[in-house]
């Protein structure tokens, strides 16, 4: 279970072979970390799962492996093309994810690869930046000689980056933190890190490419990878609006969007959630949300209505495709930059 979607085994994987299951996509949303907020974005699941298996089909028709198998409806997995309506359950391939022991902070990646074998979920997150926002946390944690570029102090306006950025970050402690490639290296295990680092840009070069077919501005985004038989797959859901940052007419199309709207409408809850993360972090404590004082707001039900045109109208520029009865993306983005 993830705070946005579900899972469904039908066939467990193994130490030699890969499961079977799928992702069902629900309509709720997470910021901060903070996992299933108090109400829901309508079509926001199937959304997620409709962009997610055009991607996927895109990367499987260049001959970059996933564990995608196709979309579900009435009971049969399908491809999109196939599907009378947007679909919400994505079928997939199964690996294994050992327990990651922890005592406070300290995790045992040791253990986790000892149990894993060579059929397991790779416990990264691999980033892909195009771009170098202002507020980006790049800027706090590195200097562009670090990424040679050509000056030696980021620059007041945003950056367009010639090549793009990779970075890992953990996947399953209970605060992610970004990290070294030795580090990334390390925790990976037995997949090569250089693999990883060439599937993200793989990734990335397709989902650009399709969203400058909608004149969308594609800023970053994220994947995950498991590890099967010595080849490293796409795994998860890759380039949607909760996985990347996309931008149109100069304004934000992506989960930040809600996630600027509670920072702006609820900073006591969102400094609370700050507060609660820098106190485990000094006491050494893996769960932070208990130590959280504020409980999140629900959206009014206007803001509610704006994301949803947001990801729906959003799909249907994206694919080409009008999955969804939806207004135009212009019109929708023209809402989201009144919120």
């Amino acid at each position: 279970m993830t705070s946005v979607k579900e899972f469904r085994i039908e066939e467990a994987a193994t130490a030699d072979e890969l499961g079977r299951g799928s992702f069902v996509f629900t309509d709720d949303y997470s910021v901060f970390d903070w996992g299933k907020m108090p109400d829901t974005i309508p079509q926001k699941g199937a959304s997620l799962c409709t962009m997610g298996a055009f991607n996927f089909e895109i990367l499987e028709e260049a001959g970059v492996p996933t564990h995608y198998r196709g979309v579900v409806e009435d009971g049969r997995v399908v491809s999109l093309e196939e599907t009378s309506s947007p679909p919400r359950e994505m079928a997939i391939d199964l690996t294994r994810v050992p327990a990651l022991p922890n005592e406070g902070r300290t995790y045992d990646y040791d253990a986790y690869h000892a149990e894993a074998g060579e059929n397991y979920l790779i416990p990264l997150e691999i980033i892909f930046r195009n771009e170098v926002p202002v507020g980006s946390s790049l800027r706090r944690r590195t200097d562009p000689t670090d990424h040679d570029l050509p000056f030696d102090d980021w620059p007041d306006e945003p950056v367009d980056l010639e090549t793009p950025i990779v970075e890992f970050s953990t996947k399953y402690e209970e605060s992610d933190r970004y990290l070294t490639r030795d580090e990334a290296g390390a925790i990976a295990g037995v997949a090569s890190i250089d693999e990883l680092d060439e599937i993200a840009r793989a990734v990335n070069r397709h989902v650009t490419a399709q969203a400058e077919t909608a004149n969308l501005d594609h800023q970053d985004g994220k994947i995950e990878c498991l590890y099967y038989d010595g080849e490293v797959r796409v795994a998860d859901v890759v380039g949607t609006f909760d996985e990347n940052r996309f931008g149109y007419e100069g304004t934000q199309l992506s989960k930040e969007v809600i996630r600027q709207y509670h920072k702006r409408t609820q900073p006591e809850w969102v400094d609370a959630v700050e507060e609660a993360k820098a106190t485990a972090e000094r006491e050494d404590r893996a769960d932070w949300k208990s130590l959280c004082e504020r409980d999140p707001e629900p959206l009014a039900a206007d803001v509610v209505e704006t994301a949803r045109d947001m990801y729906c109208a959003g799909t249907n520029a994206y694919t080409g495709v009008d999955f969804f009865s939806a207004p135009s993306l212009s019109t929708a983005i023209g809402a989201v930059s009144r919120l």
